[in-house]
């Protein structure tokens, strides 16, 4: 397991780079992904970019299926000793999915693009997504969720896409 230390937030050029390499049930292809994450007072701060040279996105709006598109997900259980985690997936037309587990079962929850404020964004060889997770949210499902500088979250990033090559 890595350590990554979520700092507060400043500027995505000064912001830590997590590489995404684990590649779960797909055979190797010409994909490549990271995240950052930061804090701030009010929430934490994600950004997700994938390096790929086929991006999907047919999915569109609040309830479609991110995940059979080209698709960056940020899972993250902020309470030690709590099974449960949330799941937010996006596609490059911000397409999202947002979810609750438990380990064994996912509940999805109606999207609120409004608290994750999304940006999609393109590049050179790929594309991105950046959003916002609020403490309010968070506390929303977790109850007394009070983070403090020091405090550990499990937490992982991931790229998928079911009709995707990867």
């Amino acid at each position: 397991m890595r350590r990554y230390v979520i700092r507060p937030f400043s500027d995505w050029a000064k912001t830590e780079l997590l590489e995404i390499d684990a590649r779960l049930w797909t055979p190797p292809v010409d994909v490549a992904a990271w995240g950052q994450i930061a804090r701030t007072a009010e929430g934490l701060l994600v950004r997700l970019t994938a390096r790929e040279a086929h991006v999907r996105a047919v999915e569109a709006g609040p309830l479609g299926h991110p995940w059979e598109d080209s698709c960056l997900e940020f899972f993250f259980a902020p309470v030690p000793g709590d099974a449960r985690y949330v799941n937010i997936e996006f596609n490059p037309n911000a397409c999202v999915c947002v979810g609750l587990g438990d380990g064994s079962f996912r509940t999805r929850l109606l999207p609120e693009q409004d608290w994750l404020a999304p940006r999609t964004f393109a590049t050179p060889d790929g594309w991105g997504v950046e959003y916002r997770v609020p403490y309010a949210f968070i506390r929303t499902l977790f109850n007394g969720f009070d983070p403090a500088p020091g405090d550990v979250i499990r937490a992982n990033c991931y790229k998928c896409g079911d009709r995707t090559p990867a």
